[in-house]
């Protein structure tokens, strides 16, 4: 039996209609579930940055690598082995709960308090993948209203 593991994968494409499509619609035919899914223009160019982060086993992701080699507005797949990765996410809190707290908690994961108003109080981090899992984790004591976390985003060192 193969084991499941984490991969982020980065892919470099023409910045044109349908690509996206193309390349969610082969992770879907092969039962591979994105987890996380980043896309944005490369400035100062007419390509894209697409970054995927999905789990699977070695056998599929290498049979997923070569189908993405063979799209026609696809330029470059980059499987990330030592890379820089990021993710952010946005919390609202009560304005009841202890702005302190809150303040303490956002800044020991590389974030601060982006807005406060009469009813909410509202935090941005950006870390480690993991470690924007632990800041969610540990956010629940302060009662979030909402969170809205982004999809990683990856660099190879």
């Amino acid at each position: 039996m193969s084991t499941k593991e984490r991969r982020v994968v980065s892919v470099i494409v023409m910045n044109e209609s349908s690509v996206l499509a193309r390349i969610t619609s082969m992770f879907a035919a092969r039962g591979y579930n994105i987890d996380s899914l980043t896309v944005a223009p490369i400035p100062d160019s007419r390509m894209s940055h697409i970054t995927i982060e999905t789990s699977g086993s070695a056998r599929v992701m290498e049979q997923i690598i070569k189908q993405l080699h063979k799209l026609i507005p696809v330029y470059k797949v980059i499987e990330h082995e030592a890379a820089i990765e990021k993710e952010m996410v946005l919390a609202k809190f009560p304005i009841s709960e202890c702005l302190s707290d809150i303040a303490a908690l956002a800044g020991a994961y590389n974030g601060g308090i982006m807005n406060v108003s009469d009813e909410v109080i509202i935090v941005m981090v950006a870390d480690e993948p993991f470690r924007v899992r632990h800041f969610i984790e540990a956010a629940k004591r302060y009662k979030p209203v909402e969170i809205v976390r982004s999809g990683v985003v990856a660099v190879e060192r």
